[in-house]
């Protein structure tokens, strides 16, 4: 069983930031996120896309803003269940918190801190395929969570966004023969990768298809082969032997388990007291970030930030209901990890005239 003061469901920004927070208060964090690396939606999504409204940073990417983050809260050393999902919900007579996980993981906690952001994601599947669900986990993932797996493979990814431009040039020297098919000629996605994408597609290790789309997947007992269509002039079927085909459409976000926890919900979100604490109708369970909903709510980063500060310093009054914190500005108090680690301020040096 992994124990901890502050658990935290959701390892995007809000969540990354809350780890600060809470150090800052002596209280240890444990995050749990579904997907397999922190960053949530930033990293998963659109990691190389720019963020203009994060207070400091006239420009940065959200992979950059992810990289910044952790490395913010490495003196604080958190600990992460990353690929698994957060399911089950016990609370303990002392009024602790015990969550388990898809896969059995469990964790026990003095508070929750819910920072899903839009929720658990799952993967946008292909409506136009009837066969899909049948070579799932049998050439077919929606996930690339291990590159090496593909190595000297024939790999189709589908897509025509980052996640798809991305995951060609990474998989380019890795699998023995890699095609992207999209739907349209035009791909929405930084316009570096889009050149990169070209350039391979010159060099022969990407076989580009568009405008196209997978209509059907062939194979016995496992993926083989699948059928494309094309959309242009020719309008032509054309098969191609492939080992794996993973269409990177995005992301849905949804509730998930979490929806069945006796919280209070409010249009697919999780219903908080902004005037005080964000904290829900349950005692000890907070929902901060894009996820929580309350009179006036916008969805940016920076008002999650703003969320996780006011909820850990109500977390440190819950936990340590006699003591009482002094706020210091790091300006002047500096910053202790848990590490040994120790960053300060120089101190004014006093001298006589």
């Amino acid at each position: 069983m992994i124990e901890t003061d502050i658990l935290i469901i959701g390892a995007g920004p809000t969540g990354l930031f809350t780890v600060f927070e809470a150090g800052l208060l002596k209280l240890k964090c444990h995050l749990i996120d579904a997907l397999a690396q922190p960053g949530g939606q930033l990293a998963e999504i659109y990691p190389k896309k720019p963020i203009y409204d994060i207070p400091g940073f006239p420009e940065i990417s959200a992979q950059g803003l992810t990289d910044n983050l952790l490395e913010q809260i490495k003196p604080f050393q958190p600990g992460f269940t990353l690929g698994e999902r957060a399911e089950k919900l016990e609370i303990t007579p002392e009024n602790h918190f015990v969550v388990t996980t898809n896969k059995g993981t469990v964790h026990k906690a003095k508070v929750i801190a819910i920072a899903g952001g839009l929720g658990s994601f799952e993967p946008r599947k292909p409506t136009t395929i009837s066969n899909l669900s049948y070579y799932e986990e049998k050439g077919v993932a929606y996930m690339i969570k291990e590159p090496e797996s593909l190595r000297n493979k024939k790999v189709v990814l589908a897509g025509g966004g980052d996640s798809a431009l991305d995951w060609s040039i990474a998989l380019a020297d890795i699998a023995s023969e890699l095609t992207l098919i999209h739907r349209r000629k035009e791909f929405r996605g930084a316009l570096d990768s889009v050149e990169k994408v070209r350039k391979l597609r010159d060099q022969g290790k990407i076989n580009l298809i568009t405008p196209a789309e997978v209509e059907k997947l062939n194979g016995n007992g496992k993926l083989e082969s699948i059928i494309v269509q094309t959309k242009d002039e020719e309008n032509k079927e054309i098969e191609i032997a492939t080992d794996y085909f993973i269409p990177l459409f995005g992301l849905s976000p949804k509730l998930g388990p979490l929806a069945d926890w006796g919280l209070e919900i409010e249009k697919n979100a999780i219903k908080v007291d902004n005037a005080l604490d964000y904290q829900t109708n349950i005692p000890g369970i907070y929902a901060i970030g894009d996820i929580n909903t309350y009179p006036g709510k916008l969805k940016l980063i920076l008002c999650g930030f703003h969320e996780a500060t006011l909820m850990c310093q109500s977390a440190y009054n819950r936990i340590y209901p006699n003591k009482k914190y002094v706020l210091k500005y790091t300006t002047v108090g500096g910053i202790t990890g848990f590490d040994g680690s120790r960053k300060q301020a120089p101190k004014a040096v006093v001298e006589a005239i």
